[in-house]
């Protein structure tokens, strides 16, 4: 559900704001009247809604993210046990720019499937208000990724965090504070640069990080398709998702998958879904011939905002979205912009910074991102909705007992089928 604001708020103010959709939800907050906010209701139109969407106000939830738009999405399942969205918000601030984090210090925020308990929720934030990520979780730790205390959280600032308005995350604290009363001990966190439309993957295929997105997209087309938080599991450290093993057996991160298959109601549903997707990706491909995506640095993010800003005093600093800084350019060119960036880099690497700001100055543009070489990248590429005993080798699993639990016993392909 898309939270509305009063209609007094004006158009070129939402514009301005940057952040959330002109700060969706919190004109209608009072922070100063809210006396116990780990306790604090979700607002009454939410509950309404809630209602009328068939979900119990305790029932399980599932967070998505989506980096690009900036947008933080509240799933949450139904009586039919089928999830569907009651709440977004527009990320406030998130530093570096689309691709996962690798290292501590990279400023990048995390991109996958991360499982999100009880304890991961801090009432005692700094940052008004917290839940931790879980990076790094099982695929990060078994590739060697670094980083800690990665947030989503308030005070709209962020350094490798999802940042979000105070009164965003009050309310995003909420819905996951239920869902544990409700008994869910385990919130699926899914992290992605954007959403994994065949256009967009077409625009970002170019982008270093495709493989490791082509991965995921296979976790989120099955979510597509189901309605349901995927299993997730880790194995030959890759993501696996929604597979049976043949003897029961476990997953080992860093080990050989086990024998396994994908429920064959579960596979005929992703190959329909894969052959619209196909049809989709030959459009895209045809359309976007000899272009591709220019990803904006988070200054130039930043830039985009101050322009916005200028002359109005905002309460927030918001970063900004890659999709108002960001274009499509011609691959020569942008194989020229990189080149200049990594130049830049270089120079500033090699100059002692002489200043705090000149440091994450220099640390900010460290993070540009690579090409592929349009040589090496299939065209199309491999169809990330084939059956996962096609994927084997190109998606390989990995493991991580991320699957959210539910009062029925039902394995998980059994709450979306028919039978």
């Amino acid at each position: 559900m898309r939270i509305r604001h009063f209609a007094s708020i004006s158009l070129m103010a939402l514009a301005l704001a940057g952040c959330n959709d002109a700060l969706e939800s919190t004109t209608q907050i009072d922070l100063s009247k809210v006396k116990n906010k780990v306790e604090e209701p979700l607002p009454s139109r939410i509950l309404s809604e809630m209602a009328a969407k068939n979900m119990d106000r305790n029932s399980p939830i599932m967070i998505r993210i989506f980096k690009e738009e900036g947008a933080l999405e509240i799933w949450k399942a139904k009586t039919d046990n089928r999830f569907d969205k009651i709440a977004d918000y527009k990320i406030c601030a998130w530093s570096g720019r689309l691709g996962p984090k690798v290292k501590q210090g990279d400023r990048q925020a995390p991109e996958g499937f991360y499982n999100l308990s009880r304890a991961n929720l801090n009432p005692n934030s700094k940052y008004y208000l917290a839940i931790n990520t879980g990076f790094p979780n099982r695929y990060d730790a078994v590739n060697g990724r670094t980083g800690t205390d990665l947030m989503i959280h308030g005070a709209c600032s962020s350094s490798g965090c999802y940042s979000m308005t105070d009164e965003q995350v009050l309310q995003i604290y909420a819905f996951a504070r239920d869902a544990f009363k409700g008994g869910q001990t385990s919130v699926q966190l899914q992290a992605f640069p954007f959403r994994m439309t065949a256009e967009n993957m077409v625009k970002h295929r170019l982008n270093q990080n495709i493989e490791f997105w082509n991965m995921l997209k296979v976790g989120y087309d099955n979510f597509e398709v189901t309605k349901r938080p995927p299993d997730v599991n880790v194995c030959e450290k890759k993501y696996v998702f929604n597979q049976q093993t043949a003897d029961g057996g476990g997953f080992n991160p860093a080990g050989k998958c086990p024998a396994m298959s994908t429920p064959p109601a579960l596979t005929a549903a992703l190959a329909s879904y894969g052959k619209t997707y196909d049809l989709a990706y030959s459009k895209a491909l045809k359309e976007f011939d000899g272009m591709a995506w220019y990803d904006p640095s988070e200054a130039e993010r930043k830039a985009v905002v101050a322009k916005q800003r200028k002359g109005h005093d905002l309460a927030y600093a918001p970063t900004g979205t890659s999709l108002e800084a960001g274009r499509m350019v011609k691959v020569a060119e942008l194989e020229d912009m990189m080149a200049n960036k990594t130049a830049t880099t270089l120079a500033a690497n090699a100059a002692p910074a002489s200043t705090p700001a000149a440091s994450a100055a220099v640390a900010a543009t460290a993070t540009d991102v690579a090409l592929v070489n349009p040589a090496t990248v299939p065209v199309p590429t491999p169809n990330p909705l084939a059956p996962q005993s096609q994927l084997a080798t190109a998606f390989a699993p990995v493991e991580q007992p991320e699957s959210i639990e539910v009062a029925s016993k039902k394995p998980f392909w059994k709450f979306w089928s028919k039978d």
